[in-house]
């Protein structure tokens, strides 16, 4: 947890900066980005993650813990519903701040902080030693498979994968006897 500053917190009391924070929470969570003074961005970042993983969690416990921050309740279904699930195998790090020019009127510093997009879990990247190893062992295993079937084992497993009519017989069997009828009829 960050160690809270003394004195005026961003300009007002400690009630004004909680409510400033969660008004600021619910534009990140309804927009995705917002742009901020960097300290506010700052500030904001732990309690956004904070939100965001006790909306991973889920239960009914932590939507009410969310409602005591956040007042929109369509915000807390967005987070609980959308938002959350992106970030189901993430540990962490859900936001990111990045600096923009100082502000026109008064030189502040200003930031854009924005939800990271969390599209597809990509696998860890495999040092060349692992992949070696890794292609080694492939080899291997392609090695000590067979080559190729043998055309019996290859009918068996034909027949056994036919399927089987009401009567008991296969389809290949059904063929076999199709064609016998018909060169009998060939040869009448």
């Amino acid at each position: 947890m960050p160690t809270p500053t003394k004195g005026p917190r961003l300009g007002g009391s400690p009630a004004h900066e909680r409510l400033m924070l969660a008004n600021l929470a619910t534009a990140l969570f309804q927009h995705g980005k917002i742009k901020t003074t960097e300290t506010k961005a700052r500030r904001l970042r732990p309690l956004a993650e904070q939100l965001i993983t006790k909306a991973k969690r889920g239960d009914l416990a932590s939507r009410r813990r969310v409602l005591g921050v956040v007042k929109d309740k369509d915000v807390v279904y967005s987070l609980f519903d959308q938002i959350a699930p992106r970030y189901a195998n993430r540990p962490g790090g859900y936001t990111r701040i990045v600096k923009t020019g100082p502000r026109k009127g008064d030189n502040a510093p200003m930031a854009i902080i924005e939800l990271v997009e969390e599209l597809q879990v990509a696998e860890p990247k495999a040092n060349k030693k692992t992949a070696t190893r890794k292609a080694a062992q492939q080899d291997k295993v392609e090695a000590l498979a067979p080559a190729e079937e043998t055309p019996a084992s290859a009918e068996a497993d034909q027949d056994s994968e036919a399927p089987v009519s009401a009567s008991g017989d296969t389809a290949a069997a059904r063929e076999d006897s199709d064609e016998a009828a018909e060169g009998t009829e060939n040869k009448a």
